[in-house]
C-alpha cells in the first residue's frame, strides 16, 4: 500500500474506546481493528461512549455528538503548485542543495502538514504515538492512496506508530556511533496546544483528540531529541502570538495571521 504504515503491533490505548461496526458488513474489519488496539467491539455502545466507527467511508472517531475522520482530499486545493509554494510550512522547511529531502514529522496527528511536505517533494516519515490517532491516519492514507491526484504524494509518506522522541534519540545514537544512518533534513514539531485554535470546527476536533492524547507535557525533551538527530533545521509550528516551544529562541521565524513557524538551525554536525 502506498503510504506504508508500521502499525501492526497492537498497543493498548490510553483512553478507553470501543470499536463500532456500522453494520454486519463491517464486522470483520472492526474485529481486526479492535484486536490490534486491544479494545472491544460493541454493536450497541452507550450514548456517551467514545467510538471508533467502521463504515463504508472508513474509520472515524465519534463522541459527544462530534465526528472526526481523517480526510486528506480536503488538502487538494492547498497542494496545487501555485498554492503550495505559498504555504508557510513549505517555505519554512525549504532546504538548499537537497535533491531528495527527508523530513520527520514527529507529531503527525492526522497528517495534513506531512502531506504538504510530501507534495513539496519531501520523503516524510510520520510518527504518531497514540494508537487510535494512528489508526485514523492510516485509514486516511489508505483512502488517499486510491485518489489519482494524491497517489504519488502519499507514496512518499511512511507512517510509524510509536514514540518519535525515542526514535530521534535512537537516530542520534546511531549517528554518533558512526553508523551509516541518514540524517533528516527537517524535523517538524507540532505538539498539541489547544489555545492555538479558535474556529468552532477545529475546537471540536481538538476536543475529541484531547480525550485520547493530552497536550505536550515535556517540551524540552521533544526539542532536545529533534536537535539531537542532527537535522538541517527543526521547524516548530506555533500559534502566531504564542511563546517559543520550551523557551528556545529560533534562528528565524515565518509567520502568518494565525500560525508561526519557528526554525532552529543547528550548527553543522562534525564528522
Amino acid at each position: 500500500m502506498a503510504g506504508q504504515a508500521d502499525i501492526e503491533k497492537g498497543t493498548a490505548v490510553a483512553c478507553p474506546v470501543v470499536v463500532h461496526p456500522a453494520g454486519d458488513a463491517f464486522a470483520p474489519r472492526a474485529e481486526q481493528l479492535a484486536a490490534r488496539l486491544g479494545v472491544v467491539v460493541c454493536a450497541e455502545p452507550a450514548p456517551d461512549a467514545l467510538l471508533l466507527r467502521v463504515d463504508e467511508k472508513g474509520i472515524s472517531l465519534v463522541g459527544s455528538g462530534m465526528e472526526l475522520r481523517g480526510d486528506l482530499t480536503r488538502m487538494l486545493p492547498r497542494i496545487r503548485q501555485g498554492a503550495l509554494q505559498r504555504e508557510l510550512l513549505v517555505r519554512a522547511a525549504r532546504t538548499k542543495g537537497a535533491t531528495a529531502p527527508w523530513a520527520i514529522d514527529a507529531t503527525a496527528g492526522l497528517g495534513e502538514d506531512s502531506l504538504l511536505l510530501a507534495a513539496a517533494g519531501f520523503r516524510v516519515t510520520l510518527y504518531e504515538r497514540d494508537p487510535v490517532i494512528a489508526a485514523l491516519l492510516a485509514d486516511a492514507l489508505e483512502r488517499a492512496a486510491n485518489e489519482p491526484q494524491l497517489k504519488g504524494v502519499v507514496s512518499r509518506m511512511t507512517l510509524v506508530e510509536g514514540d518519535s522522541v525515542a526514535a530521534l534519540w535512537g537516530l542520534s545514537d546511531a549517528l554518533d556511533a558512526g553508523a551509516a544512518a541518514a540524517q533528516p533534513d527537517v524535523v517538524l514539531l507540532d505538539p498539541m496546544f489547544p489555545e492555538r485554535h479558535k474556529s468552532a470546527s477545529v475546537k471540536k476536533k481538538m476536543q475529541l483528540l484531547q480525550r485520547l492524547e493530552s497536550p505536550c507535557g515535556d517540551e524540552d525533551e521533544l526539542v532536545r531529541a529533534a536537535l539531537a538527530a542532527h537535522p538541517r533545521k527543526v521547524v516548530i509550528k506555533r500559534p502566531a502570538k504564542g511563546p517559543y516551544l520550551a523557551g528556545v529562541k529560533p534562528s528565524y521565524s515565518i509567520a502568518g495571521k494565525a500560525v508561526r513557524y519557528d526554525c532552529l538551525v543547528p550548527p553543522p554536525r562534525l564528522a
